[in-house]
């Protein structure tokens, strides 16, 4: 299992060749980068190798919605990360993505971004799950009104997702002795995510 950036394969999907491009330039400075221009391409490309996935929403043919359905489809251990100019919706709750980047993107943000998948790969389900709940969650609401969050049931439903996962998160932290604690979190980077939803 990958758990360095250097280590890492990236799969950059996106219909605007030249953006691809450029991606891949960015990100081969650290990883190594495949890029692909629509989704059917994508699916082919797609194998056990790809640790990452940046992923435009709105390509002709297959979508990116629909590159995320077969990903799950094909049970494939791999962190998918929108990169796309559609600002998101309630829909995104229940897709099985990682993280959702509003165009445009630097290289900064992006390499951190992969940097961020790559080490939560190593991490198990469940810590995995709270991840994308809070990227979800954290999405939502730099796109949404206070009122629209509240109005919403998805908002709600994911809400009530991340209170279970953390729940039970915290229940098997409980059960860590020192040693148990300093293993699982051996792989933490400096500065690794801040879980925003706590504070």
């Amino acid at each position: 299992m990958t758990t360095t950036l250097s280590d890492a394969t990236v799969l950059i999907v996106d219909d605007e060749q030249s953006l691809a491009d450029l991606y891949a330039y960015w990100i081969d400075e650290f990883a190594e980068a495949r890029t692909a221009y629509d989704g059917t391409e994508a699916l082919e490309q797609l194998d056990d190798d790809v640790d990452v996935m940046l992923l435009d929403r709105r390509m002709p043919g297959l979508s990116g919605d629909e590159v995320v359905d077969a990903v799950e489809d094909r049970g494939l251990d791999v962190r998918v990360v929108m990169v796309t100019a559609v600002d998101p919706g309630f829909d995104i709750v229940d897709m099985g993505i990682d993280d959702y980047l509003i165009k445009p993107v630097d290289q900064p943000e992006l390499v951190e971004t992969v940097e961020r998948m790559v080490v939560r790969s190593s991490y198990d389900d469940q810590l995995q799950e709270k991840f994308q709940l809070v990227e979800k969650k954290v999405t939502l609401e730099a796109a949404k009104t206070p009122h629209e969050l509240e109005e919403s049931e998805e908002y709600a439903e994911l809400t009530r997702r991340l209170d279970a996962v953390e729940r039970d998160l915290d229940s098997a932290v409980e059960e860590f002795d020192d040693t148990d604690f300093t293993v699982a979190f051996r792989e933490l980077p400096d500065g690794g995510p801040v879980d925003s939803t706590e504070g």
